[in-house]
């Protein structure tokens, strides 16, 4: 299995920008795409945007098209969001989630994105 692991989540007021980073260990070698999920509280789990290993395919929710970006660093298997003019909405804990080409198998335990108003 692929262990994920979330960092860069923290406090920061609307309008401003934080950087989220997903470390990928283990089975790396079977990653298909990488993507970025969000729950916040009371709400079902969303997509946020993914990426594509072998390729340069990206995708993003509508909320979030202009303000996000996903990048990934092949030699570190690791994939960042860059997210920008960020709006109380936005508040949610983030998850990375890694799989194959039929869906994605192994998701990280999530960090904290809090926006202040």
């Amino acid at each position: 299995q692929v262990q994920l692991v979330e960092s860069g989540g923290g406090l920061v007021q609307a309008g401003g920008s934080l950087r989220l980073s997903c470390a990928a260990s283990g089975r790396t070698f079977s990653i298909y795409r990488m993507a970025w999920f969000r729950q916040a509280p009371g709400k079902e789990r969303e997509f946020v945007a993914s990426i594509s290993w072998g390729g340069a395919g990206t995708y993003y929710a509508d909320s979030v098209k202009g303000r996000f970006t996903i990048s990934r660093d092949n030699a570190k298997i690791t994939v960042y969001l860059e997210m920008n003019s960020l709006k109380p909405e936005d508040t949610a804990v983030y998850y990375c989630a890694a799989g194959g080409a039929t869906g994605y198998s192994d998701w990280g335990q999530g960090t904290q994105v809090t926006v202040s108003s």
